[in-house]
């Protein structure tokens, strides 16, 4: 739970600090901010897919590569990155203020925007896989760090809406945290690096589109961290 309740914090002084500064905090700032943040995401990325492949030999580089084209296969045609954003869309129109049908409300735009924003993504699913399984959350402490610099912006421009998505960053994540620690136990150090190895080039990705580099839909890749292991553990007991 270290990484949901550092990340919950972050959220919570981030979205002080916007509202504190409101419009004196130039954008440009926050753009260098994150594409700074997007580097280190990506040498973070890099990290875990080298740490995860130390093992690896032939088979098991097979075994990711067939799970990952596989994932972003599935992925791509049930459209999931597509989906959440319809998803968001439609939770926004549904908060929206009684005399502007088309156009919600401040709070309830801040909130929604930012909830999804810090709970429906890779890097929320793999830190939090990662933590509750490994104890390790410095992906998340890295999450929490991009999402403290974007609580910044959106609490300026949305007001203390966002500072109730820290609620949604606490029970999101803390659940996946926790679910992933009561079942890791039944999890081999083979099926283990399977995961990391997949979330690392995850992380990459993202990465990639933080730096502005390339824009991947990450959310259409997210079947590929299910993929992996149980490929990887169907093929090793026949």
């Amino acid at each position: 739970m270290t990484g949901a309740l550092l990340n919950t914090a972050t959220v919570l002084v981030g979205g002080t600090l916007g509202l504190l500064l409101g419009p004196k905090l130039p954008e440009r700032t926050q753009r260098v901010a994150m594409r700074l943040l997007g580097c280190v995401t990506l040498a973070i990325g890099g990290k875990m897919t080298f740490d995860a492949c130390k093992t690896f030999g032939v088979r098991e580089f097979i075994f990711l590569l067939v799970a990952l084209a596989a994932g972003i296969a599935v992925g791509s045609l049930l459209r999931i990155q597509f989906r959440i954003e319809q998803f968001a869309q439609r939770l926004l129109k549904r908060f929206s203020a009684p005399n502007k049908p088309n156009k919600p409300s401040r709070v309830a735009e801040g909130w929604v925007s930012t909830g999804l924003l810090f709970c429906v993504g890779p890097m929320t699913i793999i830190g939090s896989l990662q933590d509750g399984l490994t104890g390790d959350y410095k992906l998340i402490a890295m999450k929490a760090m991009l999402d403290g610099v974007a609580s910044v912006g959106f609490a300026a421009t949305f007001g203390w809406g966002v500072l109730l998505s820290a609620l949604s960053v606490l029970i999101v994540q803390g659940s996946i945290t926790l679910g992933a620690n009561a079942v890791g136990g039944f999890f081999s150090d083979a099926v283990l690096a399977q995961i990391g190895a997949a979330g690392g080039v995850l992380v990459i990705c993202i990465g990639l589109t933080l730096t502005g580099i390339k824009k991947l839909p990450v959310a259409d890749y997210l079947p590929a961290l299910v993929l992996s292991p149980v490929l990887s553990w169907v093929l090793s007991h026949p």
